[in-house]
């Protein structure tokens, strides 16, 4: 990573919720308890971060997706243009029950969003009825309001980046139930028992989840280049080998190839059409109205008894 802990206090990343708010669940990443606020260690933090990093690294070195949720008002901006700049489908609006759980439901209403905006796009939303069209339009403002960044998918995520766990408690009840990975922002008065990945840090500061995100995002950067990488060459190995299946071991194309085979079967058809007139003629037989007959060799000399 190329933050230091310094960087994180800066950032104000320690300061968590007022003491009274504190979740004992996250006693484990609180530093102490000063002035009323709970304040989160940021040695812990920085280590889960790099652990947190590594994770999606590898996620993106793959080529998977990770679904980013955040529909906190000091989150929304900063996760709509990292994941838009990733690729990465976001949720930045808000959740929809049952958008994991009950994906393929979901599934047919992206289906619908996406024909609602092809037909807007070719214009046949232009010559409908202006009662049908309107009708139309409401539902895609509705629609687009739950499936903004959303688009592309296809399938279910491999991960998800939450920000807030205990805003976004049914997206990480949903995740859990399914078995999804989730990597997380934990602030004090969060519970991190179903969180894969914990990244204790305060969620309130939009400071504070711009530099955890920008981190993140340095390392879905380092996989996705990593994947890029894989696949030329993948592409660069597959063209070699289709070179080397349509040329011979001498770098001869199968076209030149199969012109010399022919070649060498036309020579031996005009040999045979020669009827032999060109082989020596000690292997010649010669061309007689008599049976001929061939006797073992005697002293090296054959010899042919001649039958009337």
């Amino acid at each position: 990573m190329n933050i230091t802990i310094n960087d994180l206090f800066e950032a104000g990343v320690h300061l968590g919720h007022q003491k009274r708010r504190w979740n004992p669940k996250s006693k484990n990443f609180i530093f102490d308890h000063r002035g009323g606020i709970s304040i989160i260690d940021l040695e812990k933090t920085y280590e889960q971060l790099d652990r947190a990093c590594t994770f999606v690294q590898e996620l993106a070195s793959k080529g998977q997706k990770i679904l980013f949720v955040a529909t906190k008002k000091q989150a929304q901006e900063v996760v709509r243009e990292m994941a838009t700049l990733l690729k990465m489908p976001f949720c930045v609006n808000r959740w929809l029950g049952g958008c994991l759980t009950n994906f393929e439901t979901v599934k047919r209403s992206l289906n619908k969003y996406r024909r609602f905006l092809a037909m807007e796009a070719d214009g046949s939303l232009a010559v409908m009825l202006k009662k049908e069209a309107a009708v139309i339009r409401r539902q895609m403002a509705r629609m687009h309001r739950g499936f903004e960044g959303m688009l592309e998918v296809n399938n279910l995520p491999d991960a998800l980046f939450i920000v807030d766990v205990k805003f976004e408690n049914i997206a990480v009840q949903e995740a859990h139930r399914l078995n999804i990975p989730t990597v997380a922002i934990v602030d004090t008065n969060s519970d991190p028992s179903f969180i894969s990945h914990v990244i204790p840090a305060n969620d309130d500061s939009s400071k504070s989840i711009k530099i955890i995100l920008e981190t993140v995002s340095e390392a879905i950067q380092m996989g996705q280049e990593a994947y890029e990488a894989k696949q030329s060459d993948s592409r660069k190995r597959q063209k070699i080998i289709a070179e080397k299946d349509l040329t011979g071991n001498d770098g001869v194309t199968i076209d030149a190839e199969l012109a010399s085979k022919a070649e060498k079967v036309t020579d031996r058809d005009e040999e045979a059409a020669l009827g032999g007139h060109n082989r020596p003629a000690a292997h010649r037989r010669r061309s007689t109205g008599k049976n001929t007959e061939e006797k073992p060799m005697e002293n090296g000399v054959k010899s042919e008894e001649i039958k009337e």
